[in-house]
């Protein structure tokens, strides 16, 4: 049988190095990896579909769906994930003390449509009283200008997203008060250089840990999408990927817990391991449709509320169920 060649571009994560060093093949098929920065692998393949299968914004992605032709099918793999209390950032000068005073005031943020951007205006509205369209929102770039939505979008009136003017960062802007919050992804360079700039959540892992043990949620940012042709010509495909992408996922766990010598330079590796089992459980990374349903179904609902996909979908909509359907013996 002749091996698919196919194209794979994904950042360099402890998840996927085994794909990447070929410790573990996808039945039937060869990955030529390319290790890519998020942003180009997102732009490249939302513009010009360049990859055979790519990492992919989970909000991006679910706006895809609502094409007439949606060009990707997303695989129940999702190599990015992360708490968002952490990346949002406040001009302590704005009168900013708790998430309540951000009603009113001036957001930046890099895309209105980012995953990350998506679960802060979801988390702020159902848990801190922050209704997604009682703030105004600046996008742009955080360290560099131009920066523009990947996806053209049809926000209604109510939401107010605004540019912001050419030569301008939202780093610079949050550090000298014309914006008053940023909503990120990233941490900007202002912060740690300009006092006024500071976490909205000083506390944020005791409030993400909070977080978690109330809704079993460890917020999902990026899946993992074959082009769907490719999909429709060989319907075997996804499953072998799925199984190939939880293979390079258990030799990570494993890595973790090697004890003769640190695979990651992480001195009190152990502890950290321990204290995030505390918190999350075992698994806590793991792929699949059931255990991620609840998530997958919250960032559905919020990007629906947010203005951004036109319907609430389900979980069985958004990724491949089948895909991660095994059988037993």
């Amino acid at each position: 049988m002749n091996r698919l060649q196919l194209s794979f571009a994904c950042w360099d994560y402890d998840r996927t190095r085994a794909l990447q060093d070929g410790r573990v093949r996808p039945e039937g098929a060869d990955l030529n990896f390319l290790s890519l920065p998020v942003e180009e692998t997102f732009y490249r393949q939302l513009r010009h579909r360049e990859f055979d299968v790519s990492e992919m914004s989970l909000s991006s992605y679910l706006l895809t769906l609502d094409s007439e032709e949606p060009p990707f099918v997303a695989l129940p793999v999702f190599p990015s994930r992360f708490f968002r209390h952490q990346s949002i950032y406040v001009n302590t000068e704005s009168g900013i003390r708790e998430p309540a005073d951000l009603v009113g005031k001036r957001v930046g943020t890099p895309e209105y449509q980012m995953t990350a951007g998506v679960w802060q205006r979801g988390i702020l509205a159902d848990e801190h009283g922050v209704p997604v369209d009682s703030v105004r929102y600046f996008t742009g770039g955080i360290e560099e200008s131009g920066r523009a939505e990947k996806i053209a979008l049809n926000l209604p009136d109510s939401i107010s997203v605004t540019p912001i003017e050419p030569g301008k960062t939202l780093s610079e802007m949050v550090a000298a008060g014309e914006l008053d919050a940023i909503y990120s992804a990233s941490q900007p360079s202002c912060f740690g250089r300009s006092p006024q700039v500071q976490h909205l959540f000083q506390d944020f892992t005791a409030v993400e840990k909070d977080y978690y043990r109330r809704t079993r949620i460890f917020p999902i940012m990026h899946t993992v999408v074959l082009r769907r042709e490719l999909h429709e010509r060989h319907p075997w495909l996804a499953r072998s990927l799925t199984k190939a992408f939880t293979g390079s996922l258990r030799l990570a766990y494993e890595d973790l817990t090697h004890r003769n010598a640190l695979k990651v330079m992480l001195p009190w590796l152990q502890h950290h391991l321990a204290e995030t089992l505390d918190a999350l459980g075992p698994g806590y990374w793991d792929y699949g449709l059931e255990r991620n349903r609840h998530v997958l179904e919250t960032f559905a609902r919020y990007s629906h509320e947010q203005g951004l996909a036109s319907r609430v979908r389900t979980a069985e909509e958004i990724v491949l169920a089948s895909a991660s359907d095994e059988f037993r013996l």
